[in-house]
């Protein structure tokens, strides 16, 4: 089955109605390196009762965060293995992907829930992710989020773990991913970098990118040029 699974991920194109159904409503995809802080900006924007945030869904099982267990509809969609083909099928994913040998994926539904609720929706995804769907529409903004300075990303960043020793092992894999990230968004000419140093200030500018059209202005640039001085600051530190 994890053969027929691989194939239909390898040749997947979502069905024109899914195209459709992602073109007729206006989509802020959320995307930035870890610590950035994308996910307080989101559950912010949620706050407003303005937006809705897109459920992804997988076919691994529910698991235990905290002592809570995770709930369909909400933390995930939850889907058998043989769902997922159907709808693989059916092309009714807007973007899939296996991993850790489970389907992962964006459902058309999603936005359909988003327009029968009258709100905006809004979803995290990786950069790759993002790609595929301004691939596939106009109507997605990209906000990319990146924290004040190299100095305060650390300092962030060192808090997720319980050890200096475990943030040392980990911080090798976590230095090149985020190096890749921040190339690649700078290389696209569609990403509005948002520089998260105040949450209250930057859910305040992601609404202001989520409610206009989506162009650019000189603090998009000036943005630009914050991006690349935390880039440069990164490769100087290994």
């Amino acid at each position: 089955m994890q053969d027929d699974i691989k194939q239909l991920l390898q040749n997947y194109h979502p069905s024109q109605k899914t195209v459709e159904t992602l073109r007729s409503q206006k989509l802020i995809i959320f995307a930035g390196t870890a610590g950035a802080g994308k996910n307080a900006i989101m559950n912010g924007l949620l706050k407003t009762g303005a937006y809705h945030d897109i459920v992804t869904s997988t076919t691994r099982e529910p698991r235990e965060n905290n002592g809570v267990m995770e709930r369909d509809g909400i933390d995930y969609h939850f889907l058998s293995t043989d769902d997922a083909i159907a709808k693989l099928k059916a092309g009714e994913y807007i973007e899939a992907a296996l991993v850790h040998e489970c389907v992962y994926g964006v459902l058309a539904s999603e936005i359909e829930r988003a327009a029968a609720a009258g709100k905006t929706p809004i979803v995290d995804v990786d950069v790759q992710g993002v790609h595929t769907f301004k691939a596939l529409s106009d109507n997605v903004t990209a906000v990319f989020v990146v924290p004040p300075s190299y100095e305060v990303w650390m300092q962030r960043i060192k808090h997720r773990y319980e050890s200096e020793a475990e943030f040392n092992e980990a911080w090798p894999a976590r230095r090149l991913s985020a190096i890749k990230e921040l190339e690649d968004a700078l290389a696209r000419p569609y990403y509005h970098f948002l520089i998260n140093e105040d949450l209250d200030q930057a859910v305040h500018s992601a609404q202001g990118i989520a409610e206009h059209d989506d162009s650019f202005s000189q603090i998009d640039k000036s943005y630009r040029v914050w991006v690349e001085r935390i880039l440069h600051d990164l490769k100087s530190h290994s």
